[in-house]
């Protein structure tokens, strides 16, 4: 299933939508725009409130052939026939993870670290986020930016597909991809933008 994981990864975040517009509207134009992998991943959300916004969004997805993967729910992915979960430092294992949802499910993991990298891929991940690459307010609470040669460095040791996450705008998104990475992993670029189809062409042309 790896083989086939799109080059943009969107994640959620309904606070940076535009003024006025809700997050299943944007998600959708997007979706039309060609956005081909999605990650639910509204934190301050019980599991209550995340359920129905969860299966709109599994049914807006499957009608654009779209992925979605939960962010660390495994319940939840589970119920509503999600095609996988992100998991961070504080989720499940990603083996236990593994058993519960079978072989088949995609399983993402959010990396800060070569060594972190090192154990998702040894457990059985199948690809990571690693980042902040760029210095990004929502990524602050991580430090300082890994950089770009700390990525080039982490995608030629790892097997499996790095996405770079933190601060990817269309004007460097082709040097980031020059390092390897299997491709770009983003939330306000697309998200927060006026034009969110405008902004998702802006990456299209160099992915």
């Amino acid at each position: 299933m790896t083989e086939s994981l799109p080059n943009l990864y969107l994640i959620t975040d309904r606070h940076q939508t535009p003024k006025g517009r809700q997050l299943l509207e944007v998600i959708e134009e997007l979706l039309q725009a060609g956005v081909k992998m999605v990650q639910l991943r509204e934190k301050d959300l019980s599991v209550a409130e995340l359920y129905p916004l969860a299966k709109q969004l599994r049914s807006l997805t499957d009608r654009y052939k779209s992925l979605l993967l939960i962010n660390d729910r495994i319940d939840l992915a589970q119920a509503i026939g999600a095609d996988g979960v992100h998991l961070g430092s504080h989720s499940l294992p990603i083996k236990t993870a593994r058993q519960i949802l079978g072989l088949n499910s995609l399983i993402g993991v959010s990396t800060h670290s070569a060594q972190e990298v090192e154990l998702a891929q040894k457990h059985g991940a199948n690809f990571v986020t690693y980042g902040p690459v760029y210095f990004t307010p929502s990524k602050q609470a991580y430090g300082e930016p890994v950089g770009i040669e700390s990525l080039q460095s982490i995608c030629a040791s790892c097997n499996i597909p790095v996405y770079a996450l933190g601060g990817v705008k269309a004007n460097n998104t082709k040097a980031t991809l020059q390092t390897g990475a299997h491709g770009v992993a983003m939330i306000s670029s697309l998200l927060a933008n006026p034009s969110p189809t405008q902004a998702y062409q802006g990456f299209a042309v160099v992915l």
